[in-house]
């Protein structure tokens, strides 16, 4: 009779309900960074790297262009400091003391010198041993594919993503010549999102401050116009020899050389196609340091390029932190999971 009854009130009696387990927090999103060609201006970008990593905003992904492929590798290998410490210290001389100029090949520079300034850095250093997910962007002479290098030796796909068409030399890889990416995709968004990004930061060192593409309706007056004036007699000498060198490539106040009317033509080209495809692909973060009064040549300006770089990334790192957080609100306020690559300091 006992066991009856309590048998009746062990059913009369609730179960106690467990409570639901708490949802464990989606993972931080994947971040991927798209750092655009633009020669010299390109040191921005390191300025961009200094402020997002100050930030805990550590990319998982890095796809590049040209100058951008150069940092982005630099930092993915863990050079970033020696690339920093180095483009700090070049000088106008410096500068022209990289570019063998050569009157054979398909560029007015071999860039056998710079090759083995990055050579002696990162040495045999492939893609697929870096600590994060990379690609540099370059094209194929003939056919005008977007190659993207992501295996390999890393300064071998450097080299192909910077070689400037009429510039640098074409660099052969496997069985096919390449130039420079900004060709076909000078701010590689497409790329990065290919390779796992979440949200996009896409850095963009090659637009001016206002006046890009204006449209003028009417031609110069005739007495206005000018032709070139006629080249002056060469003296022979060192010195004669390395300043008619310069003069005639990178011109003069009065008259462009022959590297100004390539850069500019090419610097014309890639705004365009820049525009085209951030509006086809735009990135969730968009920075645009303001450095068009800085030339594409002007590599001693580094210092400057860095500063104006950090400026413009710090302006972007509240929208960086708004997209993390609209995509995982508990890891927005955490340090990202992602180690940075040995020989990177943060600030």
């Amino acid at each position: 009779m006992l066991e009856v009854l309590k048998g009746i009130s062990d059913r009369l009696v609730p179960e106690e309900k467990s409570e639901p387990a708490a949802p464990s927090p989606r993972p931080r999103p994947k971040i991927g960074l798209a750092l655009g060609g633009g020669a010299a201006r390109g040191f921005a970008h390191i300025g961009i790297l200094r402020t997002l990593l100050a930030n805990n905003i550590v990319p998982d992904i890095i796809a590049g262009t040209s100058i951008g492929a150069v940092v982005g590798g630099s930092y993915a290998a863990g050079h970033l400091d020696a690339l920093e410490e180095w483009a700090r210290h070049l000088g106008p001389r410096s500068v022209f003391g990289y570019l063998d100029l050569r009157l054979n090949g398909s560029g007015l520079i071999g860039g056998d010198k710079l090759a083995a300034q990055l050579s002696a850095t990162f040495g045999h250093t492939s893609i697929e041993s870096l600590p994060l997910k990379y690609a540099a962007v370059a094209t194929e002479v003939k056919t005008g594919h977007e190659i993207w290098l992501t295996h390999g030796r890393l300064v071998d796909a450097m080299r192909a993503s910077y070689a400037l068409p009429g510039i640098f030399a074409s660099v052969l890889i496997g069985d096919r010549w390449l130039v420079d990416g900004a060709l076909v995709n000078p701010v590689p968004v497409s790329a990065a999102r290919a390779l796992g990004a979440e949200i996009v930061i896409a850095c963009n060192v090659s637009t001016d401050i206002t006046g890009h593409g204006t449209i003028i309706s009417h031609g110069t007056p005739e007495e206005q116009q000018e032709s070139e004036p006629a080249p002056e007699k060469k003296r022979f000498g060192f010195f004669s020899a390395e300043r008619t060198m310069k003069r005639e490539f990178f011109g003069t106040p009065d008259r462009p050389g022959i590297s100004t009317v390539m850069v500019d033509a090419f610097n014309i080209m890639q705004d365009r196609i820049t525009r085209a495809r951030l509006a086809g692909d735009p990135p969730d973060v968009l920075i645009s340091p303001r450095v068009g009064r800085i030339g594409w040549f002007d590599f001693h300006r580094a210092e400057e390029c860095i500063a104006l770089g950090a400026r413009a990334a710090e302006r972007a790192v509240e929208s960086v932190q708004d997209a993390i957080t609209m995509l995982a609100p508990d890891a927005a306020i955490a340090p990202a999971d992602v180690s940075v690559p040995p020989g990177t300091a943060q600030t």
